[in-house]
């Protein structure tokens, strides 16, 4: 059975995934890699969608002995059945601003990722879809090396969740307009 890391872009899925993988001595698969390789991102009104019930179908194959499987698809494409632990990795949309930056995402990719993080949706449809599987982690503030250590712990355990929840902070901080398109 094998172990997912998941997560919104910029929290640190792929950072995390290479040292879990290195430690655990096992291969990773890469859900976006394999999206690409396959020609599954297809343009719609400008925006790249994939083929979620096509990209199912190619990683169900591909998951037949434990693996580190990463992605922010993994709620729409993996089988409850064939994954042992899923951890989902989140961080604050205020770090999360600078991250997107760098990134170079336009206005409107880092709003609607932003927006994703602070509603939660990854986190709600992972944990909706593996439920006593799906662990959070708040990676902010967090060295990489830390976040390993808590993702161990989960892994050995399934101790160690952390509740999560973007929205009241910044709610309370009346910073809505910041994180949500016009």
């Amino acid at each position: 059975m094998s172990i997912v890391i998941t997560g919104n872009p910029g929290v640190g899925k792929h950072a995390i995934t290479h040292k879990i993988a290195e430690m655990l001595e096992l291969p990773i698969i890469d859900i976006n890699s394999i999206a690409k390789d396959a020609g599954l991102f297809e343009k719609n009104n400008g925006v790249y969608d994939v083929n979620t019930a096509k990209l199912g179908k190619i990683l169900e194959q591909k998951i037949s002995e434990k693996k580190v499987i990463v992605g922010h698809l993994a709620p729409y494409v993996l089988d409850k059945n064939k994954i042992k632990i899923v951890i989902i990795l989140r961080r604050s949309p205020y770090d999360l601003i600078s991250v997107y930056k760098k990134r170079k995402y336009t206005d409107k990719k880092s709003k609607e990722n932003l927006g994703s993080e602070v509603l939660g949706i990854i986190a709600y449809d992972t944990i909706s879809k593996f439920q006593e599987k799906a662990f959070q982690i708040n990676t902010s503030g967090k060295s990489i090396q830390e976040v390993v250590e808590k993702v161990m712990v989960l892994i050995s355990s399934n101790e160690g969740n952390e509740e999560v929840d973007w929205l009241n902070l910044v709610t309370n901080n009346n910073d809505l307009k910041k994180f949500f398109v016009d």
